[in-house]
């Protein structure tokens, strides 16, 4: 599929689905089609009350394809019946990702439990979790995809802050099993996070593009910059995964108020812009 570029500009670029979270699912959809991007990231709250078969195949239908499921994780709970619920949920995201037909589910792997000051014994709990999960989603097709996310998440969210952290969990599994996502957001930061890249070769299941801007919004979470707005080198993160080997979509995941309160078609033809300037 070509962009609107006729060149096959777009031919790896992928939109996730909380970047224009404004648009229905069909709407998304028919607007993708239109504007020539190729694959979608989906995400599961949407799309279970959308229906996940309802889902799957309206996507299809539109000769889409789906590069990933957000999200899974949230395993680092220590008592035994919140641990059971967290494994029974990820379970569930297997299956669903499988329906869609995406072969990488997300994980966001959890903050510390209540209580807790110990990230070192919160990180082996998510180990002791994959070890469970591995298997199950290698029977169904499903890979799983651990995503670091910014320090300033650790407490509440996501232990795992650093590439390095990620894959230090991620190579203790087979690696078409257990992965990591490449988040510009996330690790644009990290000075290690180059050399990262190259060390999780044939491990990366998910290169995802967001831009850092300042000042971050009250409760932070939907700081996420548009492409090119921000202090982030989106190219050179992009010829860092190719060089490890990945050929895979480029997604774009936008948590922002600001681009969420615009005409969502509008936003959708701004990132394409901004991709063929920034990324491609």
């Amino acid at each position: 599929m070509t962009g609107p570029s006729g060149d096959g500009a777009l031919t790896r670029l992928s939109v996730n689905q909380m970047t224009v979270k404004q648009l229905t699912l069909p709407k998304l959809t028919e607007a993708c089609v239109r504007l020539g991007v190729p694959a979608v990231g989906l995400w599961r709250e949407p799309v279970r009350a959308y229906g996940v078969e309802a889902a799957a195949k309206l996507v299809q239908d539109a000769g889409l394809a789906v590069t990933t499921l957000c999200r899974g994780g949230f395993l680092t709970a220590t008592e035994p019946a919140r641990r059971a619920e967290a494994l029974a949920d990820n379970r569930a995201a297997v299956d669903e990702a499988a329906v869609l037909g995406t072969d990488t589910l997300v994980l966001v792997s959890g903050g510390l439990p209540e209580g807790s000051r110990d990230l070192r014994a919160a990180r082996e709990r998510i180990a002791g979790a994959l070890a469970e999960l591995a298997p199950y989603a290698a029977e169904r097709g499903v890979r799983l995809a651990i995503e670091p996310l910014h320090p300033m998440f650790a407490a509440d969210r996501c232990v795992v802050s650093t590439l390095d952290q990620a894959l230090e969990l991620a190579e203790r599994f087979p690696a078409d099993q257990v992965g990591v996502v490449v988040d510009t957001y996330h690790i644009w930061w990290d000075d290690r996070a180059p050399a990262a890249v190259a060390r999780a070769a044939g491990r990366i299941f998910s290169f995802q593009l967001a831009d850092w801007t300042t000042p971050l919004p009250a409760g932070v979470l939907n700081g996420r910059g548009q492409l090119g707005d921000g202090t982030v080198d989106l190219r050179a993160w992009r010829e860092r995964v190719d060089a490890a080997g990945y050929s895979g979509p480029a997604e774009v995941e936008l948590f922002n108020d600001g681009l969420w309160a615009r005409d969502g078609v509008d936003v959708l033809a701004e990132v394409i812009d901004r991709y063929i300037r920034h990324v491609r």
